[in-house]
C-alpha cells in the first residue's frame, strides 16, 4: 500500500541543499507530489509531499533521508498525509483566492496579530506570507519617514460577510495606522495594463485652483468651497465653476509661477518611472486644468491627460472653463475611453485618486485605490493607501522592492 509523507526540513542554507535531499528521492524513484520553499535570514524552510509506492518500504527512504540530513546538520520531520487529506487539496485548486497586503512604514507583531486574527475569524487559511519590501538596515529602523514596509498574505478559502470583513479590517486600519488591501488573486491582478490617476493632492501634494485663488487675492474662500466638493458636499462642475469665477482678471503669467512651485508626491516619479519601464499606458484625468496636466505629462512621461481649459482672452483669465468639464462621470467615461482604444479590459486596469469625483473611475476600474483620500472617499473604495508614497501602488500589483526595471 502506498504512503503519503510530508517531509519538512529545515536548518541553515546554503547553495545545494535541495539538489542533495532530491537525489535521494530519485534514487528510490519516489514520486514528489508537491513542494515549497523559503528562506528567512539565511535559514531554510523546505517542505515536500511525497509518495512512497507500495513497491518501495519508506523506512529505507526515511533512514537515507534523516542520514543526509544529519551531515547537512538540518533537522527532519515526517508527517503521514492520508489520501482523503490529499483529495480534498487536489479539489481545493481552482477555488478563489485572496490576496491580503498589509502596508506602513514598519510592521509590528501587533499589526500581524491583529490582521491574522481577524483573518481566522472569518474562516480563511493563511497559505503563504511574502516580504515584498526591502530589508530594512537595524539603523534606519526608527527612521519612520524613510521606511516602507509591505507583507502580502494569500489566503485560502470562502468568505461569507466580505463587508464585515472589510468592516473589520478598516478599524485596524484607524486604530494602528496602517493600510491593508484585500484583493481577489486573479489573472488580472498580475495582467494590469493601464493605470490613470487623479492629479491635484494625488500626483501632486496640493489643488492647483487653490494656489491660482491664493495668486488672486481670494485664497481662503476657493479653498473652502474646495474642500467642500472633495467631501461630495458640493456638485463638482457647480463648484468648479463658482471657483474658476472668481480667478477673473488673473494674469496668464500666473500658471507658469503656479506650475514651478508644485510639489511631486511622495514616490510618483520612481512609480511612473518603472510603469513606464514595463510598458504600461498611463493618464491624468483631471478636475484641474490641462496647463497643469500637460506639465506633469513631459515631467513623468504620461501617456494621456484629460483635464478643464481655462478661457484666457488678452493675457488674463476670463473666470470660465471651456467645454466640458472633466467630473467624477467624465473620468469614469475616459477611463473607458482610453482602455478601448488601447484594446485593455476594465479588469486590467488602476484608477487612483483622493477626492469624491474620483469615486466612479475607482469604481469602475479593475483595482480601485483611495490614496491619502478624504474620509468619504476612503470608506467607500475598495483599497486605501494612506501612510506610504504613491509607488505603493506597486506593491498591490505584486512587485516587489528588487523587481528594478
Amino acid at each position: 500500500m502506498r504512503e503519503l509523507l510530508l517531509v519538512t526540513i529545515t536548518g541553515p542554507d546554503r547553495p545545494g541543499l535541495t539538489a542533495m535531499i532530491t537525489e535521494i528521492l530519485s534514487g528510490h524513484h519516489i514520486p514528489v507530489l508537491d513542494i515549497g520553499q523559503a528562506v528567512i535570514h539565511n535559514h531554510l524552510n523546505l517542505g515536500m509531499l511525497i509518495e512512497v509506492p507500495s513497491s518501495s518500504e519508506s523506512s529505507d527512504v526515511v533512514k537515507d533521508l534523516l542520514f543526509r540530513a544529519h551531515t547537512l546538520n538540518l533537522q527532519l520531520a515526517f508527517t503521514p498525509v492520508s489520501e482523503a487529506e490529499y483529495s480534498y487539496w487536489v479539489n481545493e485548486q481552482g477555488k478563489e483566492r485572496h490576496l491580503l497586503s498589509l502596508l506602513g512604514r514598519n510592521i509590528t507583531a501587533e499589526h500581524l496579530g491583529r490582521v491574522t486574527e481577524t483573518v481566522s475569524a472569518h474562516g480563511l487559511n493563511i497559505d503563504t506570507i511574502s516580504r515584498l519590501s526591502g530589508r530594512v538596515p537595524l539603523e534606519n529602523g526608527k527612521d519612520v519617514k524613510r521606511t516602507k514596509a509591505c507583507v502580502e498574505f494569500s489566503l485560502r478559502g470562502e468568505v461569507l460577510d466580505e463587508a464585515g470583513f472589510r468592516e473589520e479590517l478598516l478599524a485596524i486600519t484607524d486604530s494602528l495606522g496602517i493600510d491593508i488591501a484585500f484583493q481577489v488573486d486573479n489573472i488580472f491582478r498580475r495582467n494590469r495594463r493601464l493605470v490613470v490617476f487623479d492629479m491635484d493632492s494625488t500626483v501632486i501634494t496640493s489643488e492647483v485652483i487653490d494656489e491660482l485663488a491664493l495668486e488672486a487675492g481670494v485664497g481662503p474662500k476657493v479653498a473652502a468651497i474646495t474642500e467642500r466638493a472633495m467631501r461630495g458636499e458640493l456638485d463638482f462642475s457647480e463648484s468648479l465653476r463658482e471657483r474658476v469665477s472668481l480667478l477673473e482678471g488673473l494674469p496668464e503669467s500666473v500658471l507658469e509661477k503656479v506650475a514651478d512651485r508644485l510639489q511631486l508626491t511622495e514616490g510618483a516619479e520612481p512609480l511612473f518611472s518603472k510603469l513606464h519601464n514595463l510598458g504600461f499606458k498611463t493618464a491624468i484625468l483631471s478636475g484641474g486644468f490641462t496647463y497643469f496636466g500637460r506639465y506633469l505629462q513631459k515631467k513623468l512621461n504620461v501617456d494621456y491627460v484629460y483635464a478643464n481649459e481655462l478661457e484666457i482672452e488678452n493675457g488674463k483669465l476670463t473666470g470660465k472653463v471651456l467645454g466640458q468639464v472633466v467630473d467624477g462621470k467624465r473620468k469614469a467615461e475616459l477611463l473607458e475611453h482610453i482602455a478601448t482604444k488601447e484594446n485593455i479590459r476594465l479588469e486590467q486596469t488602476i484608477a487612483v485618486g483622493d477626492g469624491a469625483n474620483d469615486l466612479p473611475m475607482l469604481a469602475k476600474a479593475g483595482l480601485g485605490i483611495a490614496f491619502r483620500a478624504k474620509p468619504i472617499v476612503r470608506e467607500s473604495a475598495r483599497q486605501a493607501i494612506s501612510t506610504l508614497g504613491l509607488d505603493a501602488i506597486l506593491y498591490l500589483m505584486g512587485f516587489r522592492d528588487r523587481d528594478s526595471v
